[in-house]
């Protein structure tokens, strides 16, 4: 998650304007052999991550709080192996949510879901969050999915979400701080996964802009 392009005081500083689930303000440009999945590629669908048929790889259990929810919107295309990409993308979200939810940084399921650079800054991104007192409550909308299948072992996905009714909480006090909703409450994200020898689709790369066009239009 990019917080080297998004300064953990800055984003803090922002609190009462700006969830804080979001992974940075990357806009790093991935190189060509190095390929994420384009924006305006891709195909969506119709399911959520939950209703994937079943694989064999042992899975951790991750269980969201009653008042934190992730709602994934046509995360389906109908198609085996690009649903099976989606299924894992959408399990990294709720992974990263569980995470905060539960002041973990160091929670299996971040390194089940996510692999190399991205999983360090995971792991840096929760730790951020947790160490200035926040947790994070309401709903968190999915939706505009895009995947690209490169190969057998890497895709990538691009997708929306909706923060609007998702918001920062104070761990002690529990205080929710509810923001106005605005374009920046909108973010888009850049992916890239690869599967690994278990056959779990990890999260390699990913940035995130927030307000962008193809979200808020």
């Amino acid at each position: 998650m990019k917080r080297r392009s998004l300064p953990v005081a800055t984003a803090f500083a922002a609190t009462t304007a700006l969830l804080l689930t979001a992974c940075g303000g990357g806009d790093d440009s991935p190189k060509a052999n190095d390929k994420i999945a384009g924006a305006d590629q891709g195909s969506t669908g119709s399911a959520s991550p939950s209703a994937s048929a079943p694989d064999n790889a042992d899975r951790p259990d991750i269980t969201l709080p009653k008042d934190l929810s992730d709602r994934f919107e046509n995360w389906s295309t109908g198609d085996a192996a690009k649903d099976a990409v989606l299924a894992d993308a959408g399990r990294r979200i709720d992974a990263t949510n569980y995470a905060i939810a539960k002041g973990d940084a160091e929670l299996p399921a971040l390194g089940y879901y996510y692999s190399g650079t991205a999983l360090a800054d995971a792991g840096d991104w929760v730790t951020s969050i947790v160490k200035d007192g926040y947790s994070i409550t309401g709903v968190n909308r999915y939706y505009n999915a895009k995947i690209d299948l490169f190969d057998s072992a890497s895709a990538g996905v691009v997708y929306c979400e909706d923060q609007s009714k998702a918001f920062a909480k104070d761990r002690k006090s529990g205080k929710v701080i509810k923001t106005a909703v605005t374009d920046k409450s909108y973010v888009l994200y850049t992916t890239r996964l690869e599967k690994n020898k278990k056959g779990v689709w990890q999260t390699t790369k990913l940035t995130s802009q927030r307000g962008h066009k193809s979200c808020t239009s």
